[in-house]
């Protein structure tokens, strides 16, 4: 699955942000500035980013609303990326900057961080939709993690995150039930 170079960050930032959230047994990741600062770091944003308390909690709040995009299907991704356009009140613009080649913007820079961040993931998920690869929007498959990811393989047969030790463990786990079978 190939998609453009800013569908994909939106995509990756989006994963890294909903994978802040507590999870089963993790705790949440996305408390403090410097938390916050980690993710920027890692998912850089143009625009007004002040860095802040106040910026870092409408950053936590946007969080659930964006998971929702992993517990529905194709179809019912649809009304929630709508209603993520509409709040943000969405005007996609082609833009230049950074070294980037033409991509699309569909707020303005100095538009509230959570909502550029909102409309940025919408925006992929538009691509998503359109490409007819929602199967590939998941959540994890092992079974002490609800971690979500975008399966970019080419035959589409990624089941873990990447965000612990999920595949390795898993796999460790089903060798060692096999070889207590095998000498039973």
């Amino acid at each position: 699955m190939v998609f453009i170079h800013d569908t994909k960050t939106a995509l990756t930032a989006v994963t890294d942000l909903v994978n802040t959230l507590p999870g089963r047994d993790d705790p949440d990741t996305l408390t403090t500035l410097a938390d916050f600062d980690a993710f920027l770091e890692a998912n850089p944003y143009s625009g007004a980013v002040r860095r802040d308390e106040s910026e870092l909690e409408a950053v936590r709040r946007i969080r659930p609303r964006l998971r929702e995009l992993w517990d529905v299907d194709r179809d019912g991704a649809v009304p929630l990326v709508n209603a993520m356009l509409r709040d943000g009140k969405a005007l996609p613009q082609l833009v230049i900057h950074d070294g980037y080649d033409w991509h699309i913007h569909a707020t303005s820079d100095d538009a509230p961080l959570a909502t550029r961040i909102l409309v940025e993931a919408a925006m992929a998920f538009v691509d998503v939709i359109r490409a007819d690869e929602y199967d590939r929007v998941r959540v994890c498959s092992a079974d002490d993690c609800d971690s979500v990811y975008i399966d970019y393989s080419r035959n589409g047969s990624k089941r873990y995150c990447d965000t612990g030790n999920c595949g390795n463990r898993m796999n460790v786990n089903a060798y060692r039930l096999r070889k207590a079978r095998e000498s039973a």
